[in-house]
């Protein structure tokens, strides 16, 4: 079995054709039906089914090819550990963040990467949870950044905290509610969710009803903290948010923070990898990176 029929069959998954596959492989649709039929041989099994439709994998065939993503990924970067190791400062980094992450410490990680790094290419995905783990167990991301959910991620994924976030309700500046000290005092706000649903910047992690409060009526949905800031100022709407970004970002953009007295939650943001794949040394490094950035801001906060 050699690589490129690995290649072959991955590709076909993708493509859904034969003839498809064999343009984007840069072959002849005939040496692709030769190489496929070894591979089957190899396997004593039929990998791929025809229909006037295409081709569609058999199950032996997605097992195998979800195998081959695997060792085509580690193959890659085993090509760029070496290299590494020989000097050279090529390779590339797909990273999923969460918006928090992407926002607070995104700048001055990259930055650092780049000084040790800096002909290697990063690959920045703006990503929510659980959609962010379905990419990373598929192979598109070599890590994750962000809040992971509380039934936790499955053994075939390692966590490490990259730091706890402190959540504040923050407001624009002059909203009818900026002064409120009481939860209870919120049952009539209008507020702005952030991220994903039952994420930490829905307020039903508030759990607000427990509370005897209405559910939480919610007119704005964002996934990203730049929305929030170019929305936020100019609307009468109240929102969870790290404390970090508000001090950061929100106050240059007109946001304060209400003086709630209630405890209020703390997320923890983690660091997710699988674990049945080692990162390569440019990842490594760009993981240390956001990590290091991170106690900055931390120390920062204490100060």
């Amino acid at each position: 079995m050699r690589l490129q029929q690995l290649e072959l069959l991955v590709t076909l998954a993708e493509q859904g054709s034969l003839r498809a596959a064999a343009e984007v492989l840069n072959i002849t649709q005939p040496a692709l039906s030769k190489s496929l039929r070894r591979l089957e041989e190899e396997f004593g099994a039929a990998l791929v089914q025809r229909s006037a439709k295409g081709v569609r994998l058999t199950q032996v065939g997605e097992l195998l090819a979800a195998r081959a993503v695997t060792v085509i990924r580690e193959v890659a970067r085993a090509h760029e550990d070496v290299s590494a190791h020989l000097g050279n400062t090529t390779g590339r980094v797909t990273v999923g963040l969460s918006p928090a992450v992407a926002v607070l410490f995104s700048p001055g990680a990259v930055a650092r990467f780049r000084r040790r790094w800096p002909r290697a290419r990063v690959c920045i995905r703006d990503v929510l949870y659980p959609q962010a783990l379905h990419q990373l167990r598929r192979g598109d991301l070599d890590f994750v950044l962000g809040p992971v959910p509380a039934t936790g991620v499955g053994a075939d994924l390692l966590c490490q905290v990259l730091f706890h976030s402190q959540e504040v309700i923050g407001a624009r500046r002059g909203h009818p509610l900026a002064k409120v000290r009481k939860l209870k005092d919120l049952s009539d706000a209008s507020w702005i969710l952030v991220g994903p649903a039952r994420g930490p910047g829905d307020p039903q992690h508030l759990h607000l009803e427990e509370r005897g409060m209405p559910p939480p009526k919610v007119p704005l949905e964002c996934e990203s903290f730049f929305s929030l800031l170019s929305l936020m100022p100019t609307q009468d709407v109240i929102g969870i948010m790290p404390r970090s970004f508000l001090s950061r970002h929100g106050r240059r953009a007109g946001l304060v923070s209400l003086p709630i007295e209630d405890p209020l939650p703390i997320t923890t943001i983690y660091a997710v990898s699988r674990s049945d794949a080692p990162l390569s040394l440019p990842a490594q490094d760009l993981l240390e990176a956001f990590m290091q950035e991170a106690r900055e801001v931390v120390n920062s906060q204490l100060k």
